[in-house]
């Protein structure tokens, strides 16, 4: 928008020029053109009257002015005398000019070109007697002085422009700050941050769309801290509710010796297991859309290796080799995402590959980092996915066996995705190398300190 308001304010100048300068500056070559002309005219006629007497003081005086116009400017005259006059004057060549001059006694002046004037100035003028006089005046010095004309005005319009794109910046600068203000806070709102606030500066619109935005901003944070509330409270009614039941049913699967009552009472103690992973990605998946945190760089291979130095070990139990490779894992790549964030999705993505991958088989992990964002990848040696189910994977709720097995709640990549479009990043589900699922995540990169 500076841009564009410093153009159009460039533009309007360079009009303002172009309709006041440049006319002035036609009107000084016109008038250069007509005083040289009316000068040259002037002198001609004068020469051609002391021609047209012919007595011997006119001859004397026409040889003596001629000469000293001659010296005095870049004229030279010429004479047609039908008598003995001023011999030591030359005598012009024969043309329709001095033709018309000497016989209709019509003076003419040429310019030597259509456009403005060419290297010299010819005027002819009759004098009495059958006699004319010719002045053939260079236009050199013209020319110079036509060019100071144009060459002045022209580095003056490019000082003023040059000034009014100076005042144009920092008027733009002036005139959008208020917009930038704006859109710093729209963007801090937009990453996560609820606290931001926009100054009220400016003109009467702006101040009022910054307060209502401003309003707007205070009642989305008053409902985001209600929603808050409610997962915090959530979390302990439910939680507290199922841990007890759980210890309740442990209990009377210790105190009972019927095998077909303690397999009921394990059934429901699975039953509740499930239930509590269910609760527990349902607050997960409220906390995430609530998008309480802005996002902030983060070191993606040190929080990688830190979440498979977790997970060894359960893979070890099963003998599945967890490996770490990319050529972003010694750059250490910051990504920009909200705190806890990739430990969750990571935690979600190790825990599904784990599910599916065989005793022996291998948990491929790699870090590549590029121009502006870095690719975390999980590809494991299970069954793959379908297509298909390839399409239905990120809905909450939705099980396939070829990913969480019939025990999953159904929300591990639902969580997944809602935490990684939040850090401004995507997630796809491709087939791996070999057979298997490979989880692909792009996250942005944070710029540069300083």
């Amino acid at each position: 928008m500076n841009r564009q308001l410093i153009r159009s304010y460039i533009l309007i100048v360079a009009v303002a020029i172009l309709l006041f300068t440049v006319p002035v500056a036609f009107t000084l070559t016109k008038q250069l053109r007509d005083d040289t002309e009316l000068s040259v005219l002037r002198e001609a006629d004068t020469m051609a009257l002391l021609l047209g007497n012919g007595d011997r003081i006119s001859c004397e005086a026409l040889t003596e002015v001629a000469r000293a116009y001659g010296d005095k400017t870049p004229g030279d005259v010429q004479v047609t005398p039908t008598r003995t006059c001023a011999p030591g004057l030359p005598r012009p060549a024969e043309d329709a000019a001095l033709t018309r001059a000497v016989r209709d006694g019509s003076p003419s002046t040429d310019w030597g070109s259509d456009f403005i004037w060419g290297s010299r100035l010819t005027v002819t003028v009759p004098a009495r007697g059958d006699a004319a006089v010719r002045i053939v005046y260079s236009t050199s010095d013209m020319t110079r002085r036509l060019w100071q004309i144009w060459g002045f005005r022209a580095g003056l319009a490019v000082l003023v422009l040059a000034a009014a794109g100076a005042i144009g910046g920092y008027a733009a600068r002036r005139i959008t700050a208020p917009l930038r203000a704006l859109n710093a806070m729209a963007s801090r709102f937009g990453d996560g941050d609820l606290t931001a606030r926009s100054p009220v500066t400016g003109p009467p619109e702006t101040r009022t769309l910054a307060r209502t935005l401003n309003q707007g901003a205070e009642r989305l944070d008053t409902l985001v801290d209600s929603q808050r509330v409610f997962v915090a409270d959530a979390s302990h009614q439910l939680r507290t509710p199922l841990t007890a039941l759980r210890l309740s049913l442990d209990n009377i699967a210790d105190g009972v010796d019927d095998e077909s009552v303690r397999e009921d009472v394990e059934q429901a103690t699975a039953e509740v297991v499930r239930m509590s992973r269910l609760v527990n990605g349902l607050l997960v998946l409220a906390r995430a859309e609530a998008k309480v945190t802005a996002a902030e760089p983060l070191p993606l291979a040190e929080i990688v290796a830190e979440r498979l130095t977790v997970w060894r070990p359960a893979a070890d139990e099963r003998g599945v080799t967890i490996a770490l490779g990319g050529s972003g894992v010694g750059g250490r790549p910051s990504v920009l995402a909200g705190p806890g964030h990739l430990d969750q999705v990571l935690d979600n993505v190790l825990s599904n590959a784990l599910e599916v991958s065989p005793d022996g088989g291998t948990i491929t992990v790699r870090v590549e980092s590029g121009a502006g964002e870095a690719v975390l990848s999980v590809a494991d040696e299970g069954p793959g996915m379908p297509d298909a189910d390839k399409a239905r994977a990120f809905d909450r709720f939705w099980r396939g066996q070829g990913l969480t097995g019939r025990s999953g709640s159904g929300l591990g990549l639902a969580v997944v995705r809602q935490l990684v479009t939040d850090d401004g990043g995507t997630v796809v589900l491709a087939d791996a190398p070999g057979g298997g699922l490979c989880v692909r995540i792009t996250l942005r990169t944070a710029p540069p300190a300083g």
